[in-house]
């Protein structure tokens, strides 16, 4: 007898009448298992529909009938969780797909991990990993990053050691996590080599992330060598390579890579512009500056970017354009303000400083660390005393913000400008951090004001206990005794340096003229145009002598006398600058100067007569602030 098939004995058993209570039965079997096909369903659409609340509601539902959705689906709603920074909710997730015998998948532990990892709760994340019976390259390279992010960087290093004892390959995520997480050259060149030997470094994450790494380390030589291995054909790669030279103050190679760069065929995105922005704010190099700002038109409402104009912007010396933007700009927020506040106070602007200060606090974000220095700065540059000391002594009472040692030199700077020198020593002795070189250098630069030799000798001595190469106190304690005419000592004290390879760095000054840069040093006979120069200085000078011009010879350093001391003032790098400029651009074009020492006295009152006497705007950059020249007046006030 031939066996009956499953097809024919459901034919047979449909065509027997069932008795009630088995239809009752199956009614109820057929009417439940819908129940849950229901609530099953409604789950996934709630989570597929991001609806967090709904979702977590019909969890409960599945709880109490024992019920179970798929792994994507699970997965869907711990992203919900992550976009809602719904902690408490992804706990009980994690709790539900482990419970009552549920064995998730490895895709679904590592989604849990993943959200631990983005709620920053590393020891959750941890041990879950712990716990996984299963992991691949995905679970490993979660916690790897997870690690270099939060700045573990042992941890993340001896997790990709582990990974490679476990069995499983990294790939190219998982290196550029870990490139994040070197300490020093000896890790990186083992990695480096690893990541040959594997043959991953051609790809545009791994090398972008070594260019990352070794411009990190200042090593820019290893850097532009992985750039050039091959043709670049992706701009995560060129972002890189541009930010590694911008951000190690080398500007004018990052614009050659920009230039580079455009040529290949490349538009630039926010992530080049920053960085070309950078690169130009280190050049202080405004036309350059400008030309970029044609390329950020596009990216006209990013925050970032905005942000980085305005930095350009100050710290090329035009508030104006600066102003203009801070005032278009829709979104501002705390580095928007901060960077306006200090642009204005190290401009020589210092009410405008505080003016904006007092409307950040009526209509913007609460101020941070860097806006109560940009506020004291002001301050201090200003004479502002007792409004420095009501914002400093405020800082944390109505902000919460602790003072840190840049906060103390202002306020010790401001001090002893005032001549306040008890309260400075009392300041230094109450300070809640060690006085580093800042400090006493501050403390110093004070002493100079004030002539407070005995104090300026104790100052001096402190920055050079802590940096004892340090040229500049060198320079500025021996320019104190040559004013005191204490020449044995300037004597005694350039010998020191001279025994101990301690170098005076020569004053130089730049200006640009049609996108080119031109360099003076103190005395320069270098230039093309040297001869012409120095006849229109010399009748500058006389010019500005019948002005009322009367060379101020307290700052010779040299122990010379008469037309010698005048001599040696009359070509410093900022006055061959300045008359180059004045020769060289159009009555209405600013003439703007950087320098890399500070301003002194004599060249300052030479500047202020020379904008007055030619009617021209002139504005020099030193490493302190901006001197805006014009009708006779500097915008420091003659405090500075």
């Amino acid at each position: 007898m031939k066996p009956i098939s499953r097809f024919k004995w459901n034919c047979i058993t449909l065509q027997t009448p069932l008795s009630k209570a088995a239809c009752r039965s199956f009614a109820q079997i057929t009417s439940i298992r819908d129940h849950h096909r229901n609530i099953v369903n409604e789950f996934t659409m709630f989570c597929y529909q991001r609806n967090l609340q709904k979702a977590m509601k019909t969890l409960d539902a599945m709880e109490e009938h024992k019920l179970w959705a798929d792994s994507i689906t699970y997965g869907e709603l711990i992203k919900c969780c992550i976009s809602h920074r719904a902690i408490k909710q992804g706990k009980r997730v994690h709790n539900h797909v482990f419970s009552n015998g549920y064995d998730p998948k490895t895709f679904l532990i590592n989604a849990l991990l993943n959200m631990y990892v983005k709620f920053n709760l590393l020891d959750e994340a941890q041990a879950l990993f712990d716990r996984m019976p299963e992991r691949n390259f995905v679970s490993w390279t979660t916690m790897i990053s997870a690690y270099s992010s939060a700045d573990f960087d042992q941890k993340a290093l001896r997790m990709l050691v582990m990974m490679l004892r476990d069995g499983a390959r990294p790939n190219m995520y998982t290196f550029s996590s870990v490139l994040r997480a070197c300490q020093g050259f000896s890790d990186l060149k083992q990695l480096h080599s690893f990541i040959i030997k594997v043959g991953l470094e051609l790809d545009v994450f791994v090398r972008s992330a070594l260019i990352d790494t070794y411009s990190r380390f200042g090593d820019l030589g290893a850097a532009l060598s992985v750039f050039n291995e091959m043709v670049t054909s992706d701009l995560v790669v060129w972002n890189s390579i541009i930010a590694g030279f911008a951000q190690n103050s080398d500007g004018d190679e990052s614009m050659n890579l920009f230039i580079a760069m455009k040529r290949s065929g490349f538009s630039p995105d926010q992530s080049t512009l920053t960085s070309v922005l950078r690169a130009c704010t280190s050049l202080a190099l405004l036309e350059l500056g400008r030309q970029v700002h044609v390329n950020v038109l596009k990216f006209d409402r990013d925050l970032v970017l905005n942000n980085a104009l305005l930095d350009m912007y100050c710290k090329c010396g035009s508030l104006e354009d600066a102003n203009r933007i801070f005032c278009r700009m829709v979104v501002k927020d705390v580095i928007s303000w901060s960077t306006m506040i200090i642009g204005f106070a190290q401009n020589g602007y210092s009410q405008r400083a505080l003016d904006l200060f007092n409307a950040m606090k009526v209509s913007g974000p609460n101020p941070n660390y860097i806006t109560m220095l940009g506020v004291l700065f002001a301050c201090s540059h200003a004479g502002l005393l007792n409004e420095g000391m009501y914002y400093f002594e405020s800082m944390k009472k109505l902000y919460g913000i602790d003072p840190g040692r840049e906060h103390y030199g202002c306020v010790i700077d401001l001090l002893g400008r005032a001549g306040k020198f008890d309260n400075v020593m009392k300041l230094i002795r109450e300070m809640k951090c060690e006085p580093d070189a800042v400090t006493w250098r501050a403390l110093l630069g004070a002493c100079r004001v004030h002539r407070k030799m005995d104090l300026a000798e104790f100052a001096a001595k402190k920055v050079l206990s802590l940096d004892p190469h340090d040229a500049g106190t060198h320079i500025l304690l021996s320019n104190m005794y040559a004013k005191a005419g204490r020449w044995e000592d300037v004597e005694n004290l350039r010998k020191a340096m001279k025994d101990g390879g301690i170098k005076k760095e020569p004053g130089c000054s730049w200006i640009e003229i049609d996108k080119e840069v031109h360099a003076f040093v103190l005395g320069d006979k270098s230039h093309p145009q040297t001869g012409a120069i120095y006849r229109e200085l010399n009748q500058v000078l006389l010019r500005l002598k019948e002005e009322g011009y009367v060379p101020d010879t307290n700052f010779v350093l040299q122990d010379l006398e008469g037309e010698q001391m005048e001599s040696s003032l009359a070509y410093h790098s900022e006055k061959l600058a300045m008359v180059f400029g004045w020769m060289s651009l159009s009555k209405e074009k600013t003439i703007r100067i950087r320098k890399n020492l500070r301003i002194c006295g004599d060249c300052h009152v030479f500047a202020k007569m020379l904008s007055k006497m030619e009617s021209r705007r002139i504005v020099i950059r030193d490493p302190i602030r901006y001197h805006h020249f014009r009708d006779g007046v500097c915008s420091c006030g003659d405090f500075w």
